[in-house]
């Protein structure tokens, strides 16, 4: 799982570094079926084209998310288009620079995990490909072929996913209130799904079982969720964080992911913690103290269970839900809270 602690030292800057990993070369032809083309430009021809300093240059390409390469001619007419792009955007009085550093942040990071999660889910079927009657002799063919196919009708549904998600975030922004000052703020049900004991199941399992088992519990997580209307914010390898409007939703949430978690011989014990306040929405994610309140939570829950905080619980319908108060304890960064254990009627 990528590391998502936005907290993490950033790497270096300096494409000599000798402690850098090398990057895995990937077969020329296969190489140029997934970009289009051959890298034929150095960064300086490429910040010249666009009219922007190369240190400009530099700054989004690390965004994106990519060592830099010197003087190597390593960019191709894409990358020239897209700075071009984000330069227009800028002079054009859209948006400014720092903003459109963010943007490519946030497009680089998605991006990257998409693509290895894409790689990841499609070596199987490039291997059986390879295996088949149609097989070219090597791996790297039968993933160019597979491209060949797949890549333009992929790119579609990138498109037609992002105006769907593009369209609900307009809409939630919405909801907040055209007069709102600030339209950043609001306040949500946060809730923390979490793995009971993974360090030790992992010491346990085969690389390849841990990796099934994430990839289970995140997708059986994100169902859950999506079908409360809520948000997935983000996945940390034992833990799914995610959000919603609605108290009562948020608790369906924490409740529907132990039962298909949970209760599910099969897989582990997961702990629920939930917490209601005002939050902070920024570049995808959430922040505040309910956020790290339903983190703690998740460490006092019992197994199987749900735990909230007295504002959550406040909001749960007395006719409803059954609350019981835990006893006090002292919590990382709140002090001496009372948790609340909770159950529908």
């Amino acid at each position: 799982m990528p590391d998502l602690n936005p907290d993490q030292p950033a790497r270096s800057d300096e494409s000599t570094d000798p402690d850098r990993p090398a990057v895995p070369e990937v077969p020329e032809d296969l190489h140029r079926t997934i970009l289009g083309e051959d890298p034929a430009f150095s960064a300086v021809e490429v910040a010249d084209a666009a009219g922007v300093s190369l240190e400009e240059t530099r700054r989004l390409w690390r965004a994106l998310g990519f060592p830099e390469h010197g003087d190597e001619a390593a960019y191709t007419d894409a990358d020239r288009r897209a700075l071009a792009t984000l330069v227009d955007g800028v002079r054009a009085g859209l948006f400014d620079f720092d903003l459109a550093v963010n943007i490519t942040r946030a497009v680089g990071q998605n991006m990257a995990r998409l693509a290895d999660w894409e790689v990841a889910a499609m070596v199987n079927r490039i291997d059986e490909l390879e295996q088949g009657d149609a097989a070219t002799g090597t791996r790297a063919g039968s993933a160019r072929r597979f491209l060949e196919h797949f890549g333009a009708p992929f790119e579609e549904l990138l498109l037609y996913a992002w105006r769907r998600h593009l369209a609900a975030a307009v809409a939630r922004i919405e909801a907040l209130g055209a007069d709102e000052e600030d339209l950043h703020t609001t306040t949500l049900t946060v809730g923390f799904a979490d793995i009971v004991s993974f360090t030790a199941l992992s010491n346990q399992l085969t690389e390849e079982r841990i990796g099934d088992l994430v990839e289970l519990f995140e997708s059986r997580c994100a169902d859950v969720v999506a079908i409360q209307r809520g948000r997935v914010i983000k996945s940390i390898g034992d833990s799914v964080l995610f959000v919603n409007d609605d108290p009562v939703r948020a608790y369906d949430i924490a409740e529907g992911i132990i039962n298909v978690i949970g209760r599910d011989q099969r897989m582990p014990d997961v702990r629920l913690g939930l917490a209601t306040g005002s939050v902070v929405m920024r570049l995808g994610d959430v922040f505040g103290p309910p956020v790290n309140m339903a983190a703690r939570l998740t460490a006092v829950a019992r197994r199987n269970r749900v735990i909230v905080d007295a504002t959550t619980a406040g909001l749960l319908p007395a006719d409803q839900f059954e609350t019981r108060r835990l006893p006090a304890r002292p919590v990382r960064g709140f002090g001496i809270v009372e948790p609340l254990a909770v159950r529908r009627h």
